[in-house]
């Protein structure tokens, strides 16, 4: 049976969760602040008496933004509002059982008439665990845009913040749990493995492939010496980025999806009048007009069936490969990115990335 909460202590944790008590009329926008300010990754919907209405999660708004929804609008058709919830009467073991059956982070907390009382976190309630899922890095490019700089030194072990790029994305999923990690070398390979070694002094176990020739960003999985038997990250090593990688593999396996690709969206503004005819007439002028398009961010999720799609030892890119997937009729998903992104592939960006890293990172 569990512990009893005081008014006290139901107090302190209301006050625990202020900063992301949410109505049913505030924008998208808002929420947006309010998920990214908090660690929480999450909002709680709730009436004028704090009666829990729902939540809004990262995905949420993910999925708003794909289905073109203004940002300027409520949440009000966009919420969650049936979401799984504990009472607060339930023991601490009670609660990590309900979120490990339901594939939980966070559940709120409620009393017997369903006012919100506080928000479990689940990390917190247990200790982090490492996740089996591998992280495969595309390390190996000779980054010929970066000269000279990567003239003596390979694109991902240029230093951003004081610390090799490469460093930064091991850090980052490590701090996520993920461990496991694969680099597929090439250009100067012995610098990284040299610095890297086994990977414990970074909170990772390290492993490394040798492309002795080009493989492309898919057609190196061909070489994996241990094929993965859970959905596993594939990421190119010259990103920054502060994408949260369990909403990425969250979303992915809820989506039951055979390949997931991170997009941005990337705007283009036309320097002049566009002219719209049709049969010499003309019907509209759009002056300067800006077009939108989602872009490859570099980053992949791919359940294990997708190897099956690579041939081996040879060229293969990653587009090839979905398009592969698609023409097969598989489900391919894209997940938007509006975390910090950035590829560092000119000089331009490489000054960019150090004037910003200390703010971001």
């Amino acid at each position: 049976m569990g512990i009893k909460t005081s008014n006290l202590e139901r107090k302190e944790i209301m006050k625990n969760i202020e900063d992301i008590i949410v109505k049913e009329s505030t924008s998208i926008l808002e929420v947006l602040k309010i998920i990214d300010k908090s660690s929480k990754q999450l909002a709680i919907v709730v009436d004028e008496n704090k009666k829990l209405l729902g939540t809004i999660s990262d995905g949420d708004i993910r999925r708003a933004l794909l289905n073109n929804i203004s940002l300027n609008e409520s949440v009000i058709n966009i919420y969650f509002k049936t979401p799984t919830v504990a009472n607060i009467n339930n023991s601490k073991e009670e609660i990590i059982n309900i979120c490990r059956i339901k594939k939980l982070h966070q559940i709120p907390i409620v009393d017997d008439k369903g006012d919100l009382v506080g928000l479990e976190i689940l990390d917190e309630l247990i200790s982090k665990e490492s996740k089996p899922n591998k992280v495969i890095l595309m390390v190996g490019g000779l980054g010929t845009r970066l000269r000279p700089l990567t003239e003596n030194t390979p694109k991902p072990m240029l230093k951003v913040g004081n610390k090799p790029i490469l460093q930064t994305i091991v850090e980052k999923f490590a701090e996520y749990g993920y461990i496991n990690i694969v680099m597929c070398v090439n250009y100067k390979s012995h610098i990284i493995q040299d610095y890297f070694g086994d990977g414990k002094e970074f909170g990772a176990n390290i492993e490394y492939i040798l492309e002795e020739q080009r493989m492309g960003t898919a057609g190196a999985l061909s070489l994996l010496k241990d094929k993965p038997t859970e959905p596993f990250f594939v990421m190119n090593g010259d990103l920054l980025t502060n994408v949260n990688f369990e909403h990425l593999h969250d979303y992915h396996t809820s989506h039951n999806a055979m390949a997931t690709m991170c997009v941005r969206e990337y705007d283009f503004q036309v320097p002049y009048g566009v002219v719209n005819i049709a049969d010499s007439k003309i019907l509209s002028i759009e002056e300067k007009p800006t077009h939108k398009f989602f872009v490859s961010a570099g980053i992949y999720m791919l359940s294990p069936d997708v190897l099956e799609y690579i041939p081996e030892n040879q060229f293969y890119d990653m587009p090839t490969l979905f398009e592969k997937i698609i023409n097969e009729k598989q489900n391919t998903i894209s997940f938007p990115l509006r975390e910090y992104w950035l590829d560092i592939g000119q000089i331009e960006e490489y000054k960019k990335a150090n004037d910003e890293y200390d703010e971001v990172f």
